[in-house]
């Protein structure tokens, strides 16, 4: 059975869109950009500052649900400038390990939403399930 998750972890849905649906052991997580959950502030100074607030969004929502990185199976990153790849990655990496790190891809798009520079989607899996 399909479950919504909703937390104040993370930002609200801008959209007819929830935060996660989770179904058969497996949380989908939509696409997160930079929004400060608390404030609505929108965090795009710098790249570095941009990736963290997003992977800190996703991290509320993994552990609304009793999850961390370590569950996260893939992720899709998603770009405003392939240029900016380095500087992104060097954050995500952070979250990450050699033994934990997902499947990912990572794409330049013309255009994300609110005009951001990286949104990223992520599938987690639920232990025990």
């Amino acid at each position: 059975m399909k479950r919504i998750i909703q937390t104040g972890n993370a930002p609200a849905p801008i959209g007819p869109y929830n935060q996660a649906v989770a179904f058969n052991g497996v949380l989908y997580i939509s696409g997160q950009i930079a929004l400060h959950p608390e404030t609505g502030e929108l965090i795009t100074d710098n790249i570095e500052d941009e990736t963290h607030r997003v992977m800190q969004n996703i991290r509320g929502i993994l552990e609304s649900e009793g999850l961390s990185f370590e569950d996260i199976i893939k992720c899709s990153v998603f770009v405003s400038d392939i240029n900016m790849f380095s500087r992104i990655n060097a954050v995500y990496g952070q979250y990450f390990n050699d033994v934990t790190a997902p499947a990912r891809e990572l794409v330049e798009v013309a255009k994300l939403p609110r005009l951001v520079n990286v949104e990223i989607s992520v599938i987690a899996a639920y232990k025990n399930q």
